[in-house]
């Protein structure tokens, strides 16, 4: 897959429009980048593919309107949905630093998402919007981001989480104190990457919190 705007192309069909929102996206990371480490070091000169095209996934395979993105850091893949879908997404974020970049890059381009600052169990604990989906990317183990999420699965809410090559594993660990409804989606960019598509996730009796 070629580097730059052709990557997200070869995965979004995307306006000429959009791509200049993009290409303002990319640019403001790079700048940012050189003061706060927004993704890793070693893909900064992988930004389209390793990051855009591979977050932008997610946007063709749930257009749903209303997402929260969990640990949202760079803007991946919660700011790729929102220009991509041009539906509204929450961001959470508990890195200052990060925000601003975030707000930044939804001044720029026009993003239609919210940053909320805050460890995402603080966010959640006092949220009373409705979300069609919940998102995360390079943030926790798949144990972790469902427990993490749980308050927004326990209302039914759907989760898309994009994961490396270790999924497999994370899976399996996972299901040791879930029960989940999942579907894995091989990804179109990572290799040996997919998404996962949890359709539901309860905790095994045995491991449910909020028995006494």
């Amino acid at each position: 897959m070629r580097e730059g705007p052709e990557a997200l192309l070869a995965v979004a069909d995307v306006s000429r429009e959009t791509i200049g929102k993009f290409e303002m996206f990319v640019a403001l990371l790079r700048k940012w980048q050189r003061a706060e480490n927004l993704i890793a070091p070693s893909t900064i000169d992988e930004i389209w593919t390793r990051h855009v095209a591979d977050s932008a996934q997610l946007a063709v395979l749930f257009p749903e309107q209303r997402w929260m993105d969990l640990g949202s850091g760079g803007g991946f893949p919660g700011l790729v949905v929102a220009l991509i879908n041009a539906r509204h997404v929450h961001l959470v974020e508990s890195n200052r630093r990060k925000c601003a970049f975030l707000r930044a890059v939804i001044h720029e381009t026009g993003a239609p998402a919210t940053v909320h600052e805050g460890r995402v169990e603080a966010v959640l604990a006092s949220w009373s919007e409705p979300v069609d989906r919940v998102s995360a990317r390079a943030l926790a183990s798949l144990g972790e981001l469902l427990t993490l999420s749980e308050p927004l699965l326990r209302q039914g809410t759907p989760a898309a989480l994009a994961k490396g090559a270790e999924y497999r594993r994370e899976i399996a660990e996972a299901e040791r104190d879930w029960l989940l409804d999942i579907a894995v989606i091989p990804s179109r960019v990572g290799a040996g990457g997919a998404i996962l598509d949890v359709r539901a996730a309860r905790r095994r009796p045995n491991q449910d919190k909020t028995r006494a």
